[in-house]
């Protein structure tokens, strides 16, 4: 079950864990007004709504977790996103991720290959109004070709190499946020250039996620 009130409470530690977003050096305001406007336990189970305001990630069922504010601020001010740009979110998991990319005026295609998750954060994120956001259980190694190309990628979960098929689908100017490694990732983020592959690669901070697997989940 989960809690869908948002209190003056709720508010209040939102407004602390924007704090400290601030303190660990995210300063995009764009991004922290996002994160300060979205109510992150009602992406989290009752049981866990108490620590929903921890810069911590937590365990949402399928092997999976909602990632930290800190590594959702992190990718999401990589991006730079304007509004109405196209975004494809590779690993839609609780939602919460998407719902950022929401607020921020974005027009996001979300792939997740657990069709749980997949169900949940669709029904979650239409409950909150975000209809900028088209959830698909789809293995997100194939992207998404249909709505292709895409001005911003960002991939949640950790890749073992760069995905030539995302590069493909990257609009010239484009840039995609991932983060590639094994047991370690180094966050990424590739920017095309041409359409004769030309891309300039920045390497940022490390961090670990969940890896990126082949397939769907029933």
């Amino acid at each position: 079950m989960r809690n869908l009130k948002d209190t003056y409470r709720h508010k209040g530690l939102r407004n602390q864990l924007v704090k400290q977003l601030v303190e660990k050096g995210i300063n995009d305001e764009n991004v922290l007004n996002a994160i300060g406007a979205i109510p992150r336990h009602f992406f989290l189970d009752t049981a866990f709504q108490e620590w929903a305001y921890q810069d911590k990630a937590f365990r949402i069922g399928r092997e999976q977790t909602i990632s930290q504010p800190y590594t959702v601020a992190y990718q999401t001010e990589l991006l730079s996103i304007e509004k109405n740009q196209k975004i494809l979110e590779i690993g839609t998991g609780s939602g919460y991720q998407s719902a950022v990319l929401s607020v921020l005026g974005a027009d996001v295609y979300s792939l997740e290959r657990h069709r749980p998750l997949y169900l949940s954060a669709k029904k979650l994120l239409n409950q909150l109004g975000c209809q900028n956001v088209i959830c698909f259980h789809k293995d997100g190694n194939d992207g998404l070709t249909k709505y292709a190309p895409y001005d911003r990628i960002i991939v949640t979960a950790a890749a073992s190499s760069i995905p030539e098929v995302l590069l493909d689908q990257l609009a010239v100017g484009g840039k995609l946020v991932i983060p590639v490694g094994e047991k370690e990732q180094i966050m990424l983020r590739i920017t095309k250039l041409s359409n004769e592959d030309e891309f300039d690669i920045e390497k940022f901070e490390k961090f670990q996620f969940v890896p990126m697997l082949r397939g769907v989940e029933k």
